[in-house]
């Protein structure tokens, strides 16, 4: 499948996460993002470096920025199971307005056409990093990072497409 792309509808797909109550909920994106702006930004894999580091705190030292500006939802997605998204979460001091999804078969991801082989690396079939800033379901902004860079995707870029 193609790469998702400015003018597109974003897919519809169910991912996980846990609640403020700790319990596992599924989550239709479209419930997410319907009639709203929201950025949709993905990850190769929790606790990865560049993703840890870099890219998921550039959303969450942002996100008061990004609210400012419009933006109601920021949703991470990932391709690990719940419980790895769960801890991972866990382990920031503070997730402020970041909601971590997991997207454990990398199921929506294939539908985003964003899904990225790393088997030759032993991680399996996981995401492209990208950030997507999203109106009413369609694509404004769609920012795909190649390989393993970190150049075009984080919280910045969209700032300034906003």
């Amino acid at each position: 499948m193609a790469p998702i792309k400015v003018g597109d509808s974003i897919p519809d797909g169910t991912l996980a996460h846990f609640d403020e109550k700790d319990e596992m909920q599924q989550v239709s994106v479209h419930s997410l993002a319907a009639g709203k702006k929201v950025v949709i930004f993905g990850v190769p894999g929790a606790f990865t470096p560049t993703c840890s580091m870099k890219h998921v705190p550039s959303f969450i030292e942002k996100s008061e920025e990004l609210k400012s500006k419009g933006v109601e939802e920021l949703l991470l997605i990932s391709v690990n199971d719940p419980f790895v998204m769960k801890a991972w979460k866990k382990s920031y001091p503070e997730t402020k307005n970041v909601k971590f999804l997991a997207d454990g078969s990398a199921t929506y991801t294939r539908a985003l056409g964003l899904e990225l082989d790393l088997a030759e690396k032993g991680l399996g079939v996981r995401s492209r990093r990208f950030a997507l800033l999203v109106d009413n379901l369609k694509v404004v902004v769609a920012n795909v990072e190649e390989g393993g860079e970190f150049t075009v995707s984080g919280a910045d870029e969209i700032l300034t497409a906003l």
